[in-house]
């Protein structure tokens, strides 16, 4: 098992992870608690009969930013404590440090 370092985790890895973790908890929500206007029994005229009856999109939004937050934290820990390293990932190849040219 190699040896495991965390370190501090780059500003733009932290916003591009953020974002990718926002945008999968965002859309793994959006079809939560949906009732449409056919079961609603109020189909709006020119509106399919499956579109939503209420998005609640606000309230969508914060608990997606909510839950994305805490799942960012877990995801800040284990790469800054050095918890999960490349060589535990069994489909990457394993990469041995060169010699140093100067002891050749």
């Amino acid at each position: 098992m190699s040896e495991r370092s965390g370190g501090p985790v780059s500003l733009p890895l932290a916003i591009a992870s953020y974002v990718i973790i926002w945008w999968v908890v965002f859309f793994a929500l959006l079809p939560i608690g949906i009732s449409t206007q056919g079961e609603a029994g109020d189909v709006v005229e020119g509106t399919p009969s499956s579109a939503p009856a209420r998005h609640r999109l606000p309230l969508k939004l914060l608990a997606t930013t909510l839950i994305s937050g805490a799942l960012f934290a877990g995801f800040y820990h284990v790469m800054t404590q050095g918890l999960l390293a490349l060589d535990d990932i069994p489909f990457l190849p394993r990469f041995e440090p060169l010699a140093d040219p100067s002891q050749r």
